[in-house]
């Protein structure tokens, strides 16, 4: 019997310190990422900025986003396939919502819905602040004018949005499905998703490079920070 007791303490001994572990690399992975994008925001304001853009408007790191402009133009197929992919990703969003509304109504009581939930609608709105905050402190424009004229471009909006409601998606199924086979499926097609998005966004043409780029490392270090603060509030609490 204390054989048996020995071996399951230090079986959650383990399991506590890998689990702290995947913590503090999640949070160094935000870290790391939110560097990464205010660099990135840094060079764009002030390195090789110049007059490239649509009506004369200045672009930083000017001569990769003119190249890779130059090389892939513009697509209305791709640009059409990630303005539908940006709903699917809203429709994902309000699934969850939904779920955490069902617990509300079930369970009768704000605090026994379940704490990853309301962490997941926290970063919604973190998501959507930033969105709106990039709509009035504008890096750059987009390449080209499509119905509104000059429209605001870094980072790109549809790129983030995806990112980050697939990637947080991934870890609800992961979670939430028990079905190895379905919550496999659901997974992988996740993160097609998120691929798509980001190659077909640059395929468009209606960004320029870095603003994809931009888009991607910080809705990266979104989810990588949603991870993090998940372990640490949720599953540790459980442990």
């Amino acid at each position: 019997m204390f054989k048996t007791i020995g071996k399951r303490t230090s079986a959650l001994i383990k399991g506590g310190k890998e689990k702290d572990m995947q913590r503090r690399k999640n949070y160094l992975a935000a870290f790391v990422l939110f560097i990464l994008f205010l660099a990135l925001l840094l060079a764009v304001i002030s390195i090789d900025v110049r007059p490239i853009g649509p009506k004369g408007s200045m672009v930083g790191l000017a001569s990769i986003n003119e190249m890779v402009k130059d090389a892939v133009g513009y697509s209305a197929f791709w640009h059409k396939l990630t303005e539908y992919l940006g709903y699917l990703s809203l429709l994902v969003a309000a699934f969850f919502a939904a779920v955490g509304l069902k617990q509300l109504i079930t369970r009768r009581s704000f605090f026994k819905v379940d704490g990853d939930i309301y962490l997941l609608g926290g970063f919604y709105v973190l998501v959507i602040g930033t969105y709106a905050l990039f709509e009035k402190l504008i890096v750059n424009y987009r390449p080209m004018i499509l119905d509104e004229g000059l429209e605001a471009s870094f980072p790109s909006s549809h790129s983030m949005l995806v990112v980050a409601v697939m990637g947080t998606a991934a870890y609800q199924v992961s979670y939430r499905v028990h079905q190895q086979t379905i919550r496999n499926l659901l997974v992988t097609l996740s993160l097609l998703v998120m691929v798509v998005m980001v190659v077909g966004r640059l395929l468009s043409g209606v960004h320029w490079f870095t603003d994809i780029v931009a888009g991607v490392v910080l809705a990266d270090a979104y989810v990588m920070l949603y991870y993090a603060l998940v372990q640490s509030v949720v599953i540790k609490k459980k442990d």
